[in-house]
């Protein structure tokens, strides 16, 4: 999204303009008929350069702007960050899990074929990478960071307790999943999430290989996650 967007309301709707790559054509192939895929979830807009800074402003408020911040990596944050980190450092989070339970149409799929991507749902605990953000300098990193992980509103930026690797214990701010937006999964059976890795591809690629670079990265930090595998190996 450009700086002077804030004007703009972009709408996602079921013709796939916002979604086609460079030659204008649709990436993906076709699915397979599937039972409840794809799903109906109707139009959606963008979020314009003021939301986005007022959500952000919103999460900012109790930080004094002086200390450095963390940030919870769950997903795709692990191996693309995108913004310079003083330290990274294992850790887990409890009271959520991580699992593919958001919709994409942009970034892994379009309206017509609808990707997945991952993000933190209710219950349980989740194994991450915690990056260390130092404050001085840290607003247009945090920006660019909105705009990349809020272009929908589809999660709640949330302050998490956060247990590091060598005990220490921080507040990180992490993206959660909101339940009450249309793009929410819940949980999907098999035979969908098959028929997504099959055919889902979006502005950066498809989501199978969205999963596979996450499962990679993880292992690659030291975590395992066991549920996330075994769902790879049983739909792909």
């Amino acid at each position: 999204m450009s700086a002077n967007a804030s004007d703009e309301i972009p709408v996602l709707q079921p013709d796939g303009g916002q979604n086609r790559g460079r030659s204008g054509e649709r990436s993906g192939t076709s699915a397979a008929p599937c039972d409840g895929y794809p799903p109906a979830l109707g139009e959606s807009r963008l979020l314009t350069e003021t939301e986005l800074r007022t959500s952000l402003d919103s999460t900012l408020e109790d930080w004094d702007r002086t200390g450095d911040l963390w940030l919870f990596g769950y997903g795709s944050l692990i191996w693309n960050p995108g913004l310079p980190t003083v330290e990274n450092v294992r850790s887990r989070v409890y009271g959520y899990h991580r699992g593919l339970y958001l919709w994409s149409r942009v970034n892994r799929g379009t309206p017509e074929q609808p990707g997945l991507v991952l993000a933190l749902d209710r219950g349980g605990s989740c194994a991450g990478v915690a990056f260390r953000l130092a404050a001085a300098g840290v607003m247009p990193h945090l920006e660019a960071l909105w705009r990349r992980e809020m272009p929908m509103g589809s999660y709640r930026p949330a302050w998490v307790p956060c247990t590091l690797a060598d005990g220490r214990r921080v507040a990180a701010l992490a993206f959660v999943m909101r339940r009450d937006v249309a793009a929410y999964t819940g949980k999907l059976p098999d035979e969908t999430v098959r028929t997504v890795l099959g055919c889902a591809s979006g502005r950066y690629g498809t989501t199978l290989d969205y999963v596979r670079r996450t499962v990679d990265a993880l292992r690659e930090s030291g975590i395992r996650d066991r549920a996330l595998e075994q769902l790879l190996a049983r739909c792909v």
